[in-house]
């Protein structure tokens, strides 16, 4: 059973790596393989064949029908009445609220509108507390687009994210008056009471803990809506390693059923001394079985149903179920049903760090913990030992893996959990569920006593994480890397009685002294993140790296920087730069900075920023770019053919005027970053020296606006390749058609960032060209 159950998963997790999914009569000559396997074959090898084959066909045919709910491109970006509820819980951001939406009905003739979206809405009405409960009912009008996302190396794809949750389109509420309204407060649903109860909570809790700064990790705990926690707070909790507590975890739900059993238990068996006899009804051992199971199911529908929680409700209602049946279950196979159960539910949960984690985790647990979970344990200092042992195979179980998953590992976790786990878990949890639900007094003095253990229990992480070697970073293992690192874990972890275990340190050795790549001396790589309507570039050489722009500011807290160019760093095992540049003040370009110089080292910062601007006093060697600047590194030049000195003298430039125009060569290939320039600065450096401007690959120039890349502009610089860093389906159009298509007439090739994801290219004897969407192609991408 437990070789049939992964042999299923490993197929399902087979096909969320394919380009395109198979057809339907491959699906159907699949699903007649598995019949005629477990027929033919025998034994291990008839599960393992037939597992295979049913788990890549269920997959398969839950993303078919998935992809068939998606928005029609004809009715992209148009107008479109509709009627529905509100399924989830509204998150606020400035400015308006995001919520999901249940569509019930298309009032707009000929329109096609998948039954779950994402709406997003803007103004003052989506700005009142009072506005948006879960299970509300209204017509609105909206203006939708077919899933998309950036697609970048080591970044989030949201685009699976949203296939995984069935929702096949996003957009927002257009200002449409009277038209759009709510129809009723309530629309009857279990989904919806769950999610108004959800939001009550919320609710609630924020009201008691107003203003207080870790009101959004009692909510966290509670109803396991993370959103509320501020990014600062988050580096705390990942570089010490303890991120996996401030959520609704597996422990905390063990710790909440195992408490109501407990309860229930107790009550059941001194009811004999009652009229009811209940233990001569029910034995007392089931019904603190089902009370458990009972419980820990509202706890994970409150969490929102996330892999982790679902692996603890599987594995729970599995002991359960055995309990009442009379049957043992071994705890590896409680483990592989639960994972059967998650991924016949959820074939794309596998795609998420967290499914490898909750379940890597007990898995570590269970093969360290072998042979010794019989043994009696008697004393504190037992107690303790077990504790150690079991964070023991946790830590170093789940190196290699969060290693490979976010380019970085915890130190300090160890210590930090040994303090965290018994604070939050035994602690601050059990007072946040119960002051939750307390009348307002109790409520106030109980989620006060809450909040306050958690201020003491940061103050020491963010000693903690501070320095440097809290966190080590490396880049993501290669395959036969990360296989090689398991099994010297799995010989460090193995069970009493092996010999050497030290032998498996020795297994490790390639991810420890791993580095990460470079090019050759007198080459550079370039690769142009894909980072919607804004800019962002790294240059690298043998020994140095370049940051050119940083990215748009998202959100508060979100940008270029925190989404895409730091997950990037961090999976590459980069945690320095030689220069950061900066071309000019535009959000768009500035609005990841102050996240990229908070978190990496920076050598040297050069810009055309202001006098005063706030980012100036975020580094220690501040300088401005101008014409004339050069410097070499490892046989690559890098010539600054603008601004002027002079136009830093002139107020009435825009920002624009003033972009870091930056030329980067090597072998005879260059590459120019051009910036926001516009075409008087075009015409200026044509005037110049229009030799200087000669390369085979641009940077389009303002992303390609009507105002930029003239045609003179484009004959002197002679790029046999235009690289056009947009946002998909952009307010500003860009690039421009007429632009756009100057480019192709001048046999110039052209590449977008919002329709094939980051490009890299590698300046040797020759530019290769790669981009994402096509080197990590998935069937749910738009094409």
């Amino acid at each position: 059973m437990r070789s049939a159950i992964l042999a299923f998963a490993a197929g399902a997790a087979w096909i969320q790596t394919q380009s395109a999914l198979p057809e339907p009569v491959v699906l159907a000559a699949c699903s007649g393989g598995a019949i005629a396997a477990s027929l033919c074959l025998r034994g291990i090898v008839r599960m393992l064949v037939a597992g295979l084959l049913l788990g890549a066909c269920w997959a398969a045919l839950l993303a078919h029908l998935a992809l068939h709910e998606s928005l029609p491109s004809t009715d992209e970006g148009r107008d479109i009445a509709i009627t529905g509820a509100i399924a989830s819980l509204p998150h606020r951001f400035d400015g308006g609220v995001r919520f999901q939406f249940d569509v019930a009905q298309v009032d707009t003739p000929g329109a096609t509108v998948p039954p779950k979206i994402i709406l997003s809405w803007y103004g003052a009405t989506a700005a009142d507390p009072s506005f948006g409960h879960p299970g509300e009912r209204w017509r609105l009008v909206v203006r939708l687009q077919r899933p998309h996302g950036n697609a970048n190396p080591h970044g989030f794809d949201y685009e699976a994210w949203l296939l995984g949750q069935g929702i096949r389109a996003t957009g927002y509420v257009r200002p449409a008056g009277q038209r759009n309204e709510r129809l009723d407060a309530w629309t009857p649903g279990a989904g919806y009471a769950v999610e108004r109860a959800r939001g009550w909570l919320r609710a609630r809790i924020l009201a008691v803990l107003d203003g207080e700064p870790y009101a959004g990790v009692i909510v966290a705990l509670v109803i396991g809506d993370q959103r509320g926690i501020d990014q600062d707070d988050w580096d705390v909790f990942n570089r010490t390693g303890i991120s996996h507590l401030v959520s609704i975890s597996g422990l905390h739900i063990t710790m909440l059923a195992g408490l109501a059993a407990w309860a229930m238990s107790w009550l059941w068996r001194r009811s004999f001394w009652t009229a009811a006899n209940l233990p001569l009804r029910l034995p007392a051992q089931k019904a603190a079985a089902l009370a458990g199971a009972t419980v820990a199911l509202l706890y994970v529908l409150l969490a929102g149903f996330g892999v982790p929680a679902q692996r603890t409700l599987y594995m729970l209602a599995v002991v359960a179920l055995a309990l009442w049946t009379g049957r043992i279950a071994s705890m590896s196979h409680v483990l592989c049903l639960a994972l059967g159960v998650v991924v016949l539910r959820d074939p794309w949960a596998m795609l998420w760090p967290g499914f490898w984690l909750s379940f890597g985790a007990v898995a570590a647990i269970l093969y360290a913990c072998s042979g010794r979970l019989g043994v009696p344990t008697r004393g504190w200092r037992a107690g303790l030992a077990v504790a150690a042992r079991t964070q023991w195979a946790v830590t170093l179980g789940l190196a290699p893996l969060t290693l490979l998953l976010f380019g970085q590992v915890s130190l300090v976790s160890p210590i930090a959990n040994a303090v965290a786990i018994p604070v939050i878990s035994l602690f601050v949890t059990p007072l946040a569920l119960v002051g939750s639900v307390l009348p307002s007094p109790l409520a106030a003095v109980v989620l006060g006593i809450a909040h306050l253990a958690i201020v003491w229990l940061v103050w020491p992480l963010q000693h903690l994480s501070a320095p440097a070697f809290a966190v080590w970073t490396a880049p993501a293992p290669a395959p036969w890397i990360l296989v090689l690192a398991l099994a010297g874990t799995a010989w460090m972890l193995a069970p009493r009685g092996w010999p050497q275990r030290w032998v498996g340190l020795a297994a490790w050795t390639p991810l420890l002294t791993q580095l990460p790549s470079a090019p050759m001396a007198g080459q550079f790589d370039v690769t142009a993140f894909d980072v919607g309507q804004g800019m962002a570039l790294l240059v690298e050489t043998r020994h140095h790296r370049l940051l050119y722009d940083t990215g748009p500011l998202y959100a508060p807290g979100a940008s270029g920087a925190t989404r895409v160019i730091l997950p990037y760093l961090r999976g590459r095992g980069i945690g320095r730069l030689d220069a950061l540049v900066i071309s000019h003040s535009d959000l768009d370009h500035v609005g990841g900075a102050a996240a990229v110089l908070g978190t990496l080292r920076v050598g040297q910062m050069i810009s055309s920023l202001p006098h005063g601007h706030g980012l100036l006093r975020k580094t220690t060697s501040p300088g401005r770019c101008s014409a004339g600047q050069t410097w070499s590194w490892d046989g690559v030049r890098f010539e600054m053919l603008g601004p002027d000195v002079a136009s830093y003298a002139n107020p009435r430039l825009k920002s624009n005027a003033r972009s870091c125009v930056l030329r980067i060569s090597a072998g005879g290939k260059a590459i120019l970053l051009a910036g926001d320039i516009e075409a008087a600065q075009e015409a200026a450096l044509l005037r110049t020296d229009a030799k200087r401007l000669r390369a085979d690959v641009l940077l389009a120039p303002h992303h390609g606006s009507g105002t930029s890349s003239s045609a003179a502009f484009l004959s002197a610089v002679g790029p046999q390749l235009g690289i056009f860093q947009v946002g998909h389906r952009n307010r500003y159009r860009h690039p421009q058609k007429a632009v756009y298509a100057r480019y192709g007439a001048m046999g110039i090739a052209r590449l977008r960032t919002d329709e094939r994801g980051a490009v890299t290219l590698s300046f040797g004897p020759g530019v290769a060209v790669a981009t994402y969407r096509a080197t990590h192609a998935r069937y749910w991408h738009g094409r």
